[in-house]
């Protein structure tokens, strides 16, 4: 018996991948968009319902603008050095510093207040949430600009 072997020798047209330029799709945009706007309203509302003294809210509050901030910081500080961008160690250094010190201060202010834990866990994870997002809406925001002007 003969080994009869059938090689397909057409050719397939293969069809090259279009030039992956990094740039974030519309649906991860707005993902991000949404997890911050859902988190800070989220922890917002929180907050106005909360049966605490308006010190204890404008506290709570003031963390999550600290935090918001911080963390924009630590991702334009890690995005400029990864760029080649100049950065100083010290700008560096007290972004991740007071990222970490808004949750160290969010953690110490749930610990000590008068709330139930389920409510000690929604402030925390809706501060976080919200944390998260700003980082990704802030990196989507620089990858859209930079890709805008070096792709066209």
């Amino acid at each position: 018996m003969e080994n009869q072997v059938n090689y397909n020798t057409e050719k397939k047209e293969i069809k090259k991948p279009e030039v992956f330029t990094g740039k974030p799709t519309a649906a991860f945009i707005s993902a991000s968009w949404t997890a911050l706007l859902v988190g800070m309203v989220s922890y917002c509302i929180g907050l106005w319902d909360a049966d605490m003294a308006l010190n204890e809210k404008g506290y709570y509050f003031v963390i999550l603008l600290f935090g918001l901030f911080s963390v924009i910081s630590v991702q334009k500080a890690v995005r400029d050095k990864q760029e080649g961008a100049s950065v100083t160690d010290i700008y560096y250094g007290i972004s991740w510093f007071v990222t970490l010190a808004s949750i160290v201060l969010l953690i110490i202010g749930l610990w000590n207040a008068d709330l139930l834990l389920s409510e000690k866990g929604f402030y925390g994870m809706s501060f976080l949430l919200s944390l998260f997002a700003a980082i990704a809406v802030q990196k989507n925001t620089r990858d859209v600009k930079f890709i805008d002007e070096n792709w066209k």
